[in-house]
């Protein structure tokens, strides 16, 4: 029972209900301090520590051998996953040729991506046109139908042998253009254009109903189909207009390139040739899984995303969910393996993009206004506060005296006037706190969890859930 009567009985803000809260509030020193400093200020900036600023030092113990460069910039895009992928694979293409400074073209892969994020868009159009339009499933559809952000599974999709879409190429084979670098304008275009098009395979799989009755489902879809392809010409057509022309998979380029020593070098193979002339054959990205740490659901526990993916067909996402120290060991393993680690994380969370710093104690927001955060991970997830928003790669670690992890060196793809000429730094704690996934070999991977993914018996979230999205924070 309460123990009280409210101010308002009838649940609206009165005067009274201000009068007491300015009353108390005004009496509260730090508060008064606060006012007096943050109205006119960015009170985040303001709010930095400076003895974390100092604490959090870029120093590592452990870190991959090889330095790759540049550092990438995904600019005005939400194309985290790809540069974090992309920034994986560069590392052994630089240390086969000996290369300085290498980018694989994160264009060419989105590309095909958006191709095939299209026509998956519509396949789930085709297999869900005997619901309602305004079904909770069909409506999530049409609101998330093309966008930047994706997942590691969905990056192997394209680079692996998928239907037409498949290897990697250098980035001056297809370079970056304006759409690719800033992708709001390309993404909206794309969105108008495919809900037309979802509606008109509703009403043509209708229309075929009705002057057939009692034609089967199969049928359907095959006329569909046909239907469909006629549609997404002009998906191709808006594609290639403002990302280019990407070289075909099968077909063979010439690549000119300098190597460390400053040596002119020439390769001519196809894209599928490249990816797999050049990427790891210790740690294919195909063989690597991703370890997940939501504590809403049980653990040991293999669990995928409904119709949430890119490739018709293709890999699905696919995530054994353990405990958090199983992902800071799958972590600490790969480094001293010299293999990079992708990852996603919550990066909006206490963080700071000009220091490159991911620390809980980072902004004093508790000192200034008085308050304290209580949630959970699982209760931040559960209540839409956190979930997987930016993708990056652990290039390192520091261990403890006890081989405990203490801070990761983070490689961004901001460019490198963020952070450490690039690099961020992120605590134990806020590793505990925000990381969701880690990709793993399943080479390096505990055993019991290669079976949990092996065995294949997975649980479906809905396409809704926060597992089921690296955001595209950067898209403007």
């Amino acid at each position: 029972m309460p123990t009280s009567n409210p101010i308002s009985e009838d649940g609206s803000i009165t005067t009274f209900n201000i009068a007491g809260w300015e009353g108390d509030v005004s009496k509260n020193d730090k508060i008064k301090l606060s006012r007096t400093i943050l109205v006119d200020a960015d009170f985040k900036v303001a709010l930095v520590s400076r003895s974390k600023r100092v604490e959090d030092t870029h120093v590592f113990n452990h870190q991959i051998k090889l330095k790759t460069g540049p550092i990438t910039n995904q600019k005005a895009s939400g194309r985290c996953w790809l540069f974090a992928t992309t920034n994986i694979l560069r590392y052994s293409i630089m240390e086969k040729l000996n290369l300085k400074e290498f980018e694989l073209s994160q264009s060419y892969v989105l590309f095909w991506d958006k191709l095939n994020k299209a026509n998956f868009y519509l396949e789930n159009i085709i297999d869900t046109a005997d619901l309602p339009l305004d079904d909770r499933m069909v409506d999530y559809l049409s609101k998330n139908l093309i966008n930047d952000s994706s997942q590691w599974d969905m990056a192997v999709n394209i680079i692996e042998a998928r239907g037409c879409t498949e290897g990697i190429v250098p980035q001056s084979i297809y370079p970056e253009s304006f759409s690719s670098s800033s992708s709001r304008n390309l993404n909206a275009l794309l969105r108008s254009k495919l809900r037309e098009h979802a509606l008109i395979l509703r009403e043509y799989t209708t229309s075929l109903h009705q002057r057939k009755p009692g034609l089967e489902k199969e049928d359907v879809v095959v006329c569909a189909r046909a239907k469909k392809e006629t549609l997404m010409k002009e998906v191709w057509a808006i594609l290639t207009i403002t990302l280019g022309i990407p070289p075909n998979p099968d077909e063979k380029f010439t690549w000119d390139y300098y190597d460390k020593d400053d040596k002119s070098q020439t390769w001519t193979g196809t894209p599928v040739e490249y990816y797999k002339t050049f990427t790891s054959t210790d740690y294919p990205p195909s063989e690597s899984f991703s370890l997940i740490n939501d504590p809403r659901n049980s653990y040991k526990k293999l669990y995928s995303i409904d119709r949430f993916g890119n490739v018709w067909g293709g890999r699905s996402a696919l995530y054994v969910n353990t405990e958090i120290d199983d992902l800071k060991a799958a972590v600490i393993k790969m480094i001293k393996a010299g293999e990079p680690v992708f990852f996603g994380c919550d990066y909006g969370q206490f963080s700071d993009t000009a220091s490159g710093i991911m620390d809980l104690d980072l902004h004093q927001f508790e000192t200034a206004f008085d308050i304290s955060f209580g949630l959970t991970k699982a209760q931040r997830l559960q209540l839409n506060e956190s979930q997987m928003t930016h993708a990056m790669v652990i290039s390192g670690v520091h261990l403890d005296a006890s081989e405990k992890p203490v801070r990761y060196k983070v490689e961004n793809s901001w460019g490198p006037n963020v952070g450490n000429k690039g690099y961020f730094v992120m605590t134990d704690a806020w590793f505990e706190q925000f990381v969701y996934q880690v990709v793993v070999p399943r080479s390096l991977a505990p055993k019991e969890l290669v079976k949990v993914y092996d065995d294949g018996e997975k649980i479906m979230l809905p396409p809704w859930d926060p597992m089921g999205s690296v955001a595209e924070s950067r898209a403007k």
